[in-house]
């Protein structure tokens, strides 16, 4: 392990590159420890503290709470000034690569060669727009925390004039603004999934305190023991053995390149494969899904809560004691987004022009639409099982950790997520050292992530 990190930094390029990473990444998470002028800190931490309720029984709003601090590295529970985190981009996200594929002009002009950086301007739009939208929210509650909690709250706002309002609005929006500008620039200059990396140090930075509340509540008297502490070790292991073994899995297409005669050489003639990943998607459809699922719960505490049937609606979309109804719409959110994310990712069309540009065929089939028929059909059926073994792999932790009482879904998808960017940026640094002829971390093989340049 430790010749691969020293062959990295032998590499001109990778090493401005990782150095890079890492300082914009020492930037996010100083930033996540200032917080929005004028607050009472004490008042705050009340107010978080009653966000969570008891440990026996959670609130469901503190729950919700919990999911979104996840993406914001903590930052959200002490309100700094990236609160919002990146949440707003993967919102905007979503919602733009929805209506490239239901708007007609969208899909057109995501097909065009600059038509991406225009689907990519408009997300950055998207994401001001909802983060004006989620700052005014907050500080709404801010101003006035009994709407949420009751009577019984203190104060959290110092002096809530008007400018207050518009203050911190502008600096939650700049903050999130500023983080998806850092979570660009990892991706083009430095090392892995920019936005990603950010959820993925943010998950991070919460595991230290995550271990100590898992330890106390095992270590408590609720009867825990030896074999209860045995199977919830076997679940961490079997979950990232797991997501490791779906990352890695590929479907490899034989492909032959007929012979060409080019100034007297002879050029092709090769046999190759073309590999398509059982999980093209990686960890997003995930990071989707619990984006989603964040929203039902705030939607249900703006209605009556004296109704019998808003209680009932609440118990059922509670992640904190995640039931039949939750547990269903989260599986059925990672396989959509699964499909639609490779779908996104993969256009089988272009890959069957682009074969047959160069002389690639697969055998037995005549290149073009029936290539293409293909490769659609195969990377349909590969696919659905990776789909099917990710949802399983987040949707099982959630359960058996929720019936310990140890756990939830902010743990099992925060492993399943770190898991997965941590082998994506390990593959990136795989192939840098590789095509400098460096011994990698596998020695034996290449490490066949997902992102490859």
């Amino acid at each position: 392990m430790i010749k691969p990190i020293q062959n990295a930094f032998k590499i001109p390029e990778l090493r401005k590159r990782i150095i890079f990473t890492v300082l914009l990444l020492i930037v996010y998470r100083l930033g996540a420890h200032i917080t929005l002028p004028g607050l009472d800190d004490g008042a705050l931490e009340a107010f978080i503290d009653q966000l969570k309720g008891d440990p026996d029984d959670p609130n469901p709003v503190g729950n919700v709470i919990a999911l979104i601090n996840v993406f914001s590295g903590g930052a959200f529970s002490q309100m700094t000034i990236f609160a919002l985190g990146i949440q707003p981009y993967i919102s905007a996200s979503i919602i733009m690569q929805l209506l490239a594929v239901i708007v007609p002009s969208l899909e057109k002009l995501s097909k065009e060669p600059d038509g991406r950086k225009k689907i990519t301007q408009y997300t950055r739009y998207g994401t001001v727009l909802l983060s004006i939208v989620q700052g005014i929210m907050i500080t709404v509650l801010l101003r006035n925390p009994g709407q949420l909690i009751g009577g019984g709250a203190g104060a959290i706002v110092n002096n809530p004039t008007i400018w207050w309002h518009a203050l911190a609005v502008l600096t939650l929006t700049a903050g999130t603004a500023f983080v998806m500008w850092l979570g660009e620039q990892i991706t083009e200059r430095g090392i892995g999934q920019g936005i990603s990396i950010i959820i993925t140090v943010g998950i991070m930075a919460a595991f230290p305190t995550g271990v100590f509340e898992v330890s106390g509540k095992l270590f408590s008297d609720r009867g825990f023991g030896l074999a209860q502490l045995s199977a919830l070790l076997a679940l961490v292991i079997i979950a990232v053995a797991g997501t490791i073994f779906i990352h890695l899995s590929v479907r490899k297409i034989p492909v032959q390149y007929g012979k060409q005669i080019r100034g007297g050489k002879v050029f092709g003639g090769r046999a190759m494969h073309l590999p398509l990943r059982v999980n093209t998607a990686g960890m997003i459809p995930i990071i989707f899904a619990i984006t989603l699922m964040t929203f039902p719960g705030v939607l249900i505490n703006l209605l009556p809560q004296d109704q019998t049937w808003v209680g009932i609606l609440a118990g059922w979309m509670d992640p904190g004691s995640p039931g039949f109804v939750y547990l269903s719409t989260y599986a059925l959110l990672i396989i959509g987004f699964t499909y639609f994310y490779t779908a996104v990712q993969i256009n089988p069309v272009q890959m069957a022009e682009d074969l047959q540009k160069y002389g690639g065929f697969i055998p037995g089939l005549r290149p073009g639409k029936q290539t293409a028929d293909y490769i659609n059909t195969t990377l349909t059926r590969i696919t659905l099982p990776g789909a099917l073994f990710l949802a399983a792999i987040a949707v099982i932790p959630i359960s058996i950790t929720s019936w310990l009482g140890v756990g939830g879904m902010v743990e099992g998808a925060s492993v399943l997520i770190v898991v997965g960017v941590v082998l994506d940026t390990v593959s990136q640094i795989e192939s840098y050292l590789t095509m400098r002829h460096y011994d990698g971390f596998l020695k034996d093989r290449r490490l066949k992530g997902r992102s490859r340049r």
